[in-house]
């Protein structure tokens, strides 16, 4: 179905924009509670580049808003096609990676589960392109910032 026939204004809409909003902010909220960075991270060698810790949770909540947005509009789009799948596929090894990192200290199965991830976010920028350019664009953020989480955790796992 093409977005432009889609009215994002109905009610229904905006109930399933609501739970998109909920469901990814919140998940990704409950995850980061319960995997703050604590000593383990911190006694781990990091390259000049590493951020300080105080970043990432305004960054993730900007990127969980854009996220749910997309994930609303593909929805609204094609529940059951490609881009939703990749979509799913990618939300749920976003939410995999902080436990197998910052929970079970295995940096590099963090660092494949963050490759799928971001072929993940490559597939669904690709496949949205065409047919839903906004959800498409909503995603370029996320895919430079898992781009640079994707440097940051090869650089972790190869100096520790």
């Amino acid at each position: 179905m093409n977005s432009l026939a889609i009215d994002y204004r109905s009610p229904r809409s905006l109930v399933i924009l609501a739970i998109f909003l909920v469901v990814v902010i919140g998940m990704g909220a409950l995850i980061g509670i319960n995997t703050a960075p604590g000593e383990w991270y911190a006694s781990l060698n990091k390259p000049p580049f590493n951020p300080p810790n105080w970043v990432f949770g305004p960054v993730w909540f900007t990127l969980y808003v854009l996220i749910a947005i997309a994930g609303w509009r593909t929805f609204m789009r094609d529940s059951g096609g490609t881009e939703m799948k990749a979509w799913f596929g990618q939300m749920l090894l976003n939410w995999a990676w902080s436990p197998v990192w910052f929970t079970l200290h295995l940096l590099w199965p963090a660092f494949a589960v963050i490759v799928v991830m971001w072929l993940l976010i490559v597939a669904f920028i690709a496949g949205s392109w065409r047919k839903d350019r906004v959800s498409a664009w909503l995603f370029v953020p996320y895919l430079a910032w898992v781009s640079f989480a994707s440097l940051l955790n090869l650089s972790v796992a190869i100096l520790n």
